[in-house]
Order: C-alpha cells, then structure tokens, then sequence
C-alpha cells in the first residue's frame, strides 16, 4: 500500500472517530433550558423620558421669571455656545441661598406664537427648554454651575427656574390603532406647532396642541390624532384635480387613448349622456364627517390653554395642523 493512499485511509477513519465521538458527547448533553437575561417589563416603562420629559418645552400664557441668568462662563474668551461638561457664572450666589449640588432648569423664551392652527386667541409664548446645571462653587453674589444635561447649546442671557417636577405616564397596553375608528365625541383641538419647528412628524416627536387646563385635559391622557378624509397632502395641488375630469388638455384622440379607455372620463345621467362627473362632484353625496386616523399621542405637561405631548404611534406622518381628539 502506498504512503499516499495509507495517509487517505488514516485521515478518514481518524476524522470519522472524531465526528462520533462528538455526537456521542452531544447526545448525552442536556439541552440547556432558555433563560431570560433582560426582562423589560413594559407595564412599567415611562413614556416619556430625559429630553422628551425636560426638554419638551411648553407654551403658557403666564409670566416668566427674569431674575435669574447664565451671565459668564469659564471659556467665554474662546466660544460663545456652551454645552454639557462646560461650567458657567449664574446671577445667583450666597445671598440668594444658593448652595452647592442645587440644581436648576435653564429655559429661554423664544416669543409668542402666532398659528392658523387654532380657533383660540393669545396661546401665550412659546419657551424652550435647554436642560439643566448643577452649583458646584458659591460666592457672594454669583456661582459657578457645571453643564450636567444640554438639549441644546447654551447660550449667555438663557434663564435660570427650579426643576420642574415632572413624571412621565406609564406604558399602557393598548389595542390596535384603529384607523376608520368614528368620532369618540370628547374634546378635540389641533397640533398648532412641533418642537424645533418640525413638519413632518414620527414616533416619539414632542407636539404643542391647543388644549389645555381650561379644557380639562389632563397629563396622561391619550389622544387620536386624525384629519379629514382627503386632506393632508403634502404637495399642493389643484381640487378638481384628476383623471376622472380630463376632457382638454390631450394633444388628440390618439395619446388620449381612445373614447372607452382607463383615461375616459365618465358621464352622469342614466344613459350616460350628461355631464362629466369630477372628483369633487363625485364627493360631495357621501358623509362629512369621514376621516383618517393617523396616530396617536400623550399629554406629558399640561399650561392653561395648551399641552405637551408626544406621539407614541403613527399610521403615517403627521403635520401641525392635524386634529387631535381625546379618547
């Protein structure tokens, strides 16, 4: 037998050894029982949390205090924005009562809002919120505060409140969205603006709609959001619009396509010799109330005439000026 042809058999026969005795060993090993590494239990996750909860900004009619303000910062010489980690000079020291570890909100009221979203007179303005500083040095007069939370860039002038005390409402099991859902009937207002502006709106985005302590809305509360049925386009475009009322504007009868083709326009009357129905014509027999259900929101803070929310689901993108109803 050559060297070759032993080496082959040697090999193979070794290899087969192997391979049975490893499926013997797996054979005899038990099958490990699946164990849970993470539990998430949803029934207690917030809805709400850090930058959604803090920094969601809110829209009031009441006054603001103007006393208090980031009015240095250690690298003033080098930058004129300020962010996490950065310590800056605040107008409050010993003889306000400051202490070291106090903590504080930094806000910065951006104007009053002005909307066509809204039926309501004078919403109030609109305040930003920028996140949070910690007090690590007292003097007389001033301190220094470290940067600990920023949602934004801080700048010298943004004001100084104590933290709100805020608890996000919990995860709630709830059934399915269901978009051709009929009107509950309860209050109903609208999204008259987005954080930072947004017009196109997703999952977790933070909305202002004009329902408030006056409507008795309260945070927590779920609300569905919806628009008219054929509304909500995010192109312009003009009403009567559609293939249905095409008789002019074909170069001929030819690239029309014919007189019974899919571009055909339809006639009314019983024999079809009337006048050519429209898509605006075509809708005007059915029910005015018919809408789209495009999501769904929470209230997390509450003013007088308005509320923070964010959305916690979407069928599609949604846009100020949506209506919000509560279920």
């Amino acid at each position: 037998m050559s060297f070759q042809k032993f080496y082959t058999m040697s090999f193979g026969t070794l290899f087969l050894v192997v391979f049975i005795s490893a499926a013997s060993v797996l054979a005899q090993k038990p099958t490990p029982t699946p164990q849970l590494i993470i539990n998430r239990d949803t029934r207690q996750m917030p809805v709400a949390t850090r930058n959604n909860l803090y920094c969601a900004g809110y829209v009031e009619t009441g006054t603001v205090n103007t006393a208090n303000e980031i009015v240095g910062a250690e690298l003033e010489q080098e930058k004129h924005i300020f962010a996490q980690g950065d310590n800056v000079y605040i107008s409050m020291g010993a003889s306000s009562g400051v202490k070291v570890g106090d903590m504080l909100s930094v806000i910065r009221p951006r104007g009053r809002v002005e909307t066509r979203w809204t039926n309501k007179r004078n919403l109030g303005f609109y305040v930003q919120e920028v996140g949070a500083v910690e007090v690590v040095n007292v003097k007389g007069d001033v301190s220094v505060a470290r940067i600990v939370s920023s949602c934004d860039n801080f700048l010298l002038g943004d004001l100084l409140q104590p933290i709100p005390a805020r608890t996000s409402p919990i995860f709630q099991q709830r059934p399915m969205l269901n978009l051709f859902a009929d009107s509950s009937g309860k209050t109903s207002g609208r999204i008259f603006m987005a954080r930072d502006g947004k017009e196109l709106l997703g999952r977790e985005e933070v909305v202002y709609i004009d329902l408030g302590a006056e409507d008795n809305v309260k945070v927590g509360d779920y609300m569905t959001i919806y628009r008219p049925l054929g509304t909500g386009n995010i192109v312009d475009r003009e009403a009567d619009e559609s293939v249905s009322a095409r008789e002019e504007g074909f170069q001929s009868e030819e690239y029309r396509g014919g007189k019974f083709s899919n571009q055909a326009p339809r006639k009314s009357g019983n024999q079809a010799t009337g006048r050519i129905v429209t898509t605006e014509k075509a809708k005007q027999g059915r029910p005015k109330n018919l809408r789209n259900v495009v999501g769904e929101l929470v209230i997390v803070n509450v003013k007088e005439k308005t509320a923070t929310a964010v959305i916690t689901r979407t069928a599609q993108e949604i846009h100020p000026g949506d209506r919000v109803e509560l279920q």
